[in-house]
C-alpha cells in the first residue's frame, strides 16, 4: 500500500514537533558483560569406578551325597532364612545304612560285654592261681579289641547320621536363591551345583582403583599400609547402570596389597548394606568416590568457550577489553564446574556469562559498570 502525499507531510510534521519540544530520541547503551575474579578454593569431585556386585557370603550348594533329587522347595529368586530346607535327597538308601550301623553297634556292644566279662572272670582266676599270665593277657587283649569295634561302629552309625541328614540340604546363611539349573528325579552327587544362595544383607562391589588415586589418599605416617589408607576413604555411592543412586551409601573395606602390573591399578572392596534386597549379585554399576580437590582454580563451564581441541577464556585486560588465553580444564563431574591447571592465575579476571559471544579485543566493560563492580 502507498502512503499518500498528505500523509507523508503528517509524519514530517510530528517528527519536527518532536525536535521543537526538545524531546530527544533513545540513545543505545552499551551494557558490560559480567565476570568474576579468580581465586583459589576447595573442592569435592565424584570419581567413578566401574565395578559389579556380589553377595557378601555367596555360596554354592552342591550335595555331599550321590542320589536322586526328590523334591526342590524353594524357587529362584526367593529370599531365604538361615537353615530353610532347599532340597530334598532320596533319604532310603542313606537310611539303610544308618539301619545296618546300629546294628553293627549293637553286636558289637555286645561283644564287647563278652569280652569284658572273660576278662574280668580270667582276672579273678589268676589271682587265686588257677589260670596263667598268658590266659589273662589274651583275655584282656580280647577285650580292648572288643572296645576297639565298638568305637568303629559308633563311628559308622555317626557317619551314617551325617549322610542321612546330607539329604536334608538347608540353606547355610540368609540370603536370596538364585538359578535353579537342576529339575525333580534327576540323579545328583557331589559334583552337582544345585544353585547359589547370595547372602544379600550385605552386598560387595568390586571395583579397581588407580594405584596413585590410593597413594594420594594415603596420610602422613600410615607408611603406605593398605589397611591404613582404607581409613581416610570417605563412604562410597553405588550408581545403577540406569543413573539411579542406591540410597544407602558403601564403605570401602577391602584392597589388595598388590598393584596389578597390566593396568596398575588395586583391587578394592566396598560394602553396601542391603536391608530391603533391593540389590543383587551380578548387578553392574559405577562406584562413586568424593575425592576432595584442595587450593585449586575453579571457574563455571560457561565462562570456557570450546574452538576445536582448545578451550578458551576470555580475560579481561586493565583496558577493560577481552583477550582470549588458552587453559587446561578438568572436568569436576558436577555439570556446572571445571577445574583450571594451567591458563590462568589468582587475581585474573574473566569474562563469565556471555563469553561466546566476545570478540577477541573487544571491549568487555564500560566505566559505569567498573564503578559499580
Amino acid at each position: 500500500m502507498k502512503i499518500q502525499p498528505l500523509k507523508w507531510l503528517s509524519l514530517i510534521g510530528i517528527a519536527i514537533s518532536m525536535i521543537s519540544c526538545g524531546i530527544d530520541m533513545p540513545e543505545e547503551k552499551k551494557t558490560s558483560y559480567e565476570t568474576m575474579t579468580i581465586e583459589k578454593q576447595d573442592i569435592t569431585v565424584p570419581i567413578r569406578f566401574s565395578a559389579k556386585l556380589k553377595g557378601q557370603s555367596d555360596v554354592v550348594i552342591s550335595p555331599q551325597v550321590s542320589g536322586q533329587l526328590m523334591q526342590i522347595c524353594v524357587s529362584e529368586g526367593q529370599q531365604v532364612k538361615k537353615g530353610t530346607t532347599l532340597f530334598i535327597i532320596d533319604s532310603r538308601n542313606a537310611q539303610l545304612e544308618l539301619e545296618a550301623a546300629q546294628a553293627n553297634l549293637q553286636a558289637a556292644e555286645a561283644s564287647a560285654n563278652s569280652a569284658k566279662l572273660e576278662y574280668e572272670s580270667n582276672k579273678n582266676l589268676f589271682e587265686k592261681n588257677i589260670v596263667s599270665r598268658y590266659m589273662l593277657d589274651n583275655s584282656e587283649n580280647a577285650y580292648k579289641q572288643a572296645q576297639a569295634a565298638v568305637s568303629q561302629a559308633n563311628a559308622a552309625v555317626s557317619r551314617a547320621k551325617v549322610n542321612l541328614g546330607f539329604c536334608t540340604i538347608t540353606s547355610p546363611v540368609e540370603g536370596i536363591i538364585g538359578e535353579i539349573p537342576v529339575s525333580e528325579g534327576i540323579q545328583v552327587s557331589p559334583g552337582t551345583q544345585l544353585t547359589i544362595v547370595s547372602g544379600n544383607t550385605k552386598m560387595e562391589a568390586v571395583f579397581s582403583v588407580p594405584e596413585s588415586v590410593l597413594e594420594e589418599a594415603v596420610a602422613e605416617g600410615y607408611e603406605g599400609k593398605v589397611g591404613d589408607a582404607l581409613k581416610v576413604f570417605p563412604d562410597v555411592t553405588f550408581m545403577m547402570k540406569n543413573g539411579t543412586e542406591y540410597s544407602h551409601k558403601g564403605r570401602i573395606t577391602s584392597a589388595t596389597g598388590v598393584v596389578n602390573a597390566a593396568t596398575g591399578t588395586i583391587a578394592c572392596k566396598a560394602t553396601f548394606p542391603n536391608p530391603d534386597g533391593q540389590l543383587y549379585s551380578g548387578i553392574q554399576g559405577s562406584i562413586i568416590l568424593p575425592y576432595n580437590n584442595e587450593n585449586v582454580i575453579v571457574i563455571p563451564q560457561y565462562a570456557v568457550v570450546r574452538l576445536q581441541d582448545k578451550a578458551l577464556v576470555y580475560k579481561v585486560k586493565d583496558d577493560n577489553t577481552a583477550t582470549a588465553v588458552t587453559v587446561t580444564i578438568e572436568d569436576t563431574g558436577n555439570g556446572k564446574d571445571f577445574i583450571v591447571t594451567s591458563g590462568l592465575n589468582v587475581g585474573d579476571k574473566i569474562v563469565t556469562v556471555g563469553a561466546n559471544n566476545v570478540q577477541d579485543g573487544e571491549q568487555v566493560l564500560f566505566p559505569e559498570a567498573s564503578k559499580n563492580e
